[in-house]
């Protein structure tokens, strides 16, 4: 089990530019959430990204090649919530369907292996699986 101080740990700012765009600043970078996509979009880019670079990890250690790999993912949202309104649907995701089409020489066997090793070892999808505790405070 990994201790606290094996964890490597992530501090990200905003700042709001405007009711839709906000700058994030990482330490290392900085990007405009709103001026290209909406906050439900950037989330649903990060499991594709994450996919992909655990994907290409796991296929290194289990010497696959993966000539190419598509990722799609669908999920739907009730705005309801977020809008003020009562309603019976919590106000995030209902539900991801997630799509991998994989260009590999690996057998279907393999290649199913691979598979649930990348969704074993996902950082971002293990987020959206398994609860993570959110502590929001005002300061």
């Amino acid at each position: 089990m990994t201790e606290p101080n094996d964890l490597t740990r992530y501090e990200l700012s905003g700042e709001r530019l405007s009711p839709k765009r906000m700058r994030v600043d990482t330490g290392d970078a900085e990007f405009v959430i709103g001026k290209d996509v909406n906050p439900v979009e950037y989330f649903l880019g990060a499991i594709i990204g994450c996919l992909n670079s655990t994907g290409t990890m796991v296929a290194r250690d289990m010497d696959i090649d993966i000539d190419s790999m598509q990722v799609t993912i669908e999920g739907g949202v009730d705005y309801a919530r977020y809008r003020g309104e009562t309603a019976t649907a919590r106000s995030g995701l209902q539900g991801l369907d997630v799509t991998l089409d994989v260009e590999t020489d690996a057998s279907k066997e393999r290649l199913e292996e691979w598979r649930s090793a990348v969704e074993e070892r996902c950082p971002v999808t293990d987020n959206v699986e398994h609860e993570t505790a959110l502590n929001v405070v005002l300061e």
